[in-house]
């Protein structure tokens, strides 16, 4: 699968895009052969590959890989398949295997070489998320789930190397080295440091009202991982340090919310996942009103808003340069049954990125 020649990664991505419908308010680059029920999971392919892949799960229960091509063309590569939904999806540091958490309690690894799929974690109930850690001295896969554990592996054993108790089910989680995030249901905050040995660094009052819905780590000017952003149900992100140099640094903002229902009133939606650009360190929201939006945390402001989508966008990532901004759209129950629609498609689209997620010019 990878013995395709290198691609130029230097390169900006893309330059135009065809499809102007409705369904592509903002003439992005869809993605070819899109999953056939939501989409729960994005991850571009690490930089130690020279080219670009993405990888997406869904409720169809099927992780999907394409090759993400300079022009904004995807040539889908693979798929494989679980017993049920997926919920995560992660890869290995060195971008030669895909990790896929699923509502059938199992982890499993895909190796892209051979494509072939082994079973690497188990758990009592559904795998919400997983993680690949890379330490200096040890490797392994971090697995949270509504069993309401967190489990380290190391691939090679059935065992886990270590679990550890969570008080509630595991909503959201991200994890950048030394740090690690958990957010629970009965809106639970847990920061794990996984130097040496995972532990359990503080558990933090959440600074939010509504359940928690999603959570990225942010890195500092040295990129040292030192705090994240948190999103709920009630449009809402709080920015959060870890060691806040000062009580103000930690803030939140509204999001997702639409003015002009009637009465005065907002529609209020839920932000469905936060990703920070790996170069400018701003971040993407995107949320159940069919929208993204950019924002520069430390200017407080918002960088650019999109076109609203057929659908919500239910998940985000952004490739490992920067270029590419990959977003899915598909209906995420926040509406419930009655407002399902079955010939409404699932889109991925990409989007070249880099200069609107450029920070705001400080006088």
């Amino acid at each position: 699968m990878f013995s395709q020649s290198g691609l130029n990664t230097s390169g900006t991505f893309g330059v135009s895009a065809v499809n102007t419908s409705s369904t592509n308010p903002m003439k992005d680059f869809e993605v070819t052969s899109p999953p056939d029920d939501s989409v729960s999971a994005l991850a571009f392919s690490p930089a130690t590959l020279p080219q670009n892949f993405l990888i997406a799960g869904s409720w169809d229960n099927n992780v999907r890989c394409w090759e993400v091509e300079q022009s904004g063309k995807t040539i889908p590569k693979s798929m494989q398949t679980m017993q049920g939904p997926i919920l995560d999806v992660c890869w290995s540091d060195d971008g030669t295997k895909v990790f896929m958490a699923s509502c059938d309690k199992m982890v499993k690894c895909w190796d892209l070489a051979s494509n072939q799929t082994i079973q690497v974690a188990q758990h009592d109930a559904p795998v919400k998320t997983c993680h690949w850690i890379k330490a200096p001295n040890y490797s392994c896969l971090m697995t949270a789930s509504w069993d309401k554990t967190l489990k380290f592996w190391d691939t090679r054993n059935a065992q886990p190397m270590l679990t550890i108790n969570l008080p509630e089910r595991c909503y959201c989680a991200d994890v950048d080295y030394p740090m690690a995030v958990v957010g629970t249901a009965s809106r639970g905050l847990i920061i794990y440091q996984l130097e040496g040995r995972p532990q359990e660094f503080k558990r933090v009052d959440s600074p939010l009202k509504y359940q928690h819905r999603c959570v990225a780590i942010f890195r500092d000017k040295k990129k040292q991982p030192i705090g994240f952003a948190l999103g709920s149900v009630e449009g809402r992100v709080a920015i959060q340090y870890v060691s806040p140099q000062n009580p103000k640094d930690n803030f939140t903002f509204k999001c997702h919310r639409s003015n002009g229902a009637p009465g005065g009133y907002q529609d209020i939606y839920a932000v469905n996942d936060i990703a920070f650009h790996p170069v400018h360190g701003t971040l993407a929201t995107v949320g159940s009103d069919g929208t993204f939006s950019f924002w520069d945390k430390d200017a407080r402001t918002k960088l650019k808003p999109s076109e609203v989508m057929e659908q919500a966008i239910t998940k985000c990532a952004f490739s490992h340069n920067g270029q590419i901004f990959a977003y899915a759209v598909s209906y995420d129950w926040a509406k419930g049954h009655e407002f399902y629609n079955p010939m409404k498609k699932n889109y991925i689209f990409l989007r070249p990125c880099f200069e609107d997620l450029k920070p705001r010019a400080t006088s």
